[in-house]
This record gives C-alpha cells, structure tokens and sequence, in this order.
C-alpha cells in the first residue's frame, strides 16, 4: 500500500498559496485537499465541503473540547480555522497525499505532529509592498482587515526559517514548475 504523505503549504496572506494548492490539485490526481473548518461566514462563490466547512461558535468549541483538531487557531476579528483529525484519516484512507492550505501557525503544528511524513513548504514575496498590492487586488476584505493581514504577515514572515522549504512566489510560471517539482521529490521518493 502506499505510504500517504502531508505536503503543507503556509504563508502570509496574500502570498498566493493558494493558487500553487489549486495548480497542484488539478496536476496530481493522488493529492486530496485538506479542507478546513472555520466559524467565518460563508462568501458567495464558496461551497459548504469543498471550500471550508462552516461550523457556528459552539460547534467550533465543542470539537475544540472533543479533541476533534489537529491544529487550530483564533485569527483575524476572532474567527477560528482549523483542520479536523477526521479529515486527514478520511484522505490517508482512500490512499491519498493530503495536501494543506493553511496558516503558518497552523503548518507548523500539522508539521510538529507528522514528522518526517510531511513536508513544510512556506510561500513567500520579495516585499509586504507586493503582499499589499496582491491583498488590494483580491478586494475581498474590509479595509481594516487588509490592515490586520498585513500586521500578522510581518509576524509570519520571521517563521520561514521553521519550514522545510521556502518557494519564493514572484514569477507566477516559475514558482508552479517549483511546486511541482518539489511535490514530485517528497511524493514519490522511495518509500
């Protein structure tokens, strides 16, 4: 059977984590999302499972208190995400690496836990103006959260140093062939 493996990737809002997850799920048929909960709001274009899954205050701090996360965290305007343990026994289980989209905070823990099973991957910009610019483009927070992203990214910035790897996200075209090639040495390595 397959030996399954957690490629986590984490970075400062903005930094386009996302979109290498994306490219990476659409290239490699073994990866599975991880797909977090979080108490926010569901945005229009998101689907409840697939995007997050939407879990009230009280439902939140009752897996909490269950022991139900492998990692959590209280974050901007005090919404929680986290990644629930049955989500990663549910992706393992059908035979599939688990790949993350998550925090930096939240990646080191996944990180802490799995070892030598997975990989950390922080993504990074060559400047906070960038970070800025890409956070204003996007325009899908209020203003004074765009202000709280950028705060928290200093912060998270002073972490790379903690990750296996740093994949530097100025060049679009150039990092994605990065990704793949770092996905394809840690996946399929020799068990």
């Amino acid at each position: 059977m397959l030996l399954t493996k957690l490629i986590i990737f984490s970075a400062p809002s903005g930094a386009g984590k996302t979109t290498v997850v994306k490219h990476l799920l659409a290239k490699y048929p073994d990866l599975a999302f991880s797909v977090s909960a979080t108490t926010r709001q569901r945005r229009a274009h998101e689907t409840e499972g697939k995007d997050y899954y939407y879990l009230s205050l009280t439902e939140f701090e009752q897996k909490i208190a269950a022991g139900e996360f492998l990692e959590f965290e209280q974050v901007y305007g005090g919404i929680y995400y986290g990644t629930l343990k049955s989500e990663v026994r549910r992706i393992r289980q059908a035979g599939k690496h688990v790949i993350f989209d998550v925090d930096v905070e939240g990646g080191l823990h996944i990180k802490e836990q799995y070892g030598a099973e997975a990989l950390a991957i922080f993504v990074k910009v060559s400047s906070l103006d960038t970070l800025a610019q890409r956070l204003n483009f996007r325009n899908t927070d209020p203003e004074a959260q765009k202000a709280e992203r950028l705060a928290k990214a200093i912060t998270e910035i002073g972490y790379e140093d903690r990750f296996d790897i740093v994949l530097l996200n100025d060049y679009l075209p150039e990092t994605l062939q990065k990704a793949d090639a770092i996905y394809e040495a840690f996946a399929y390595q020799l068990q």
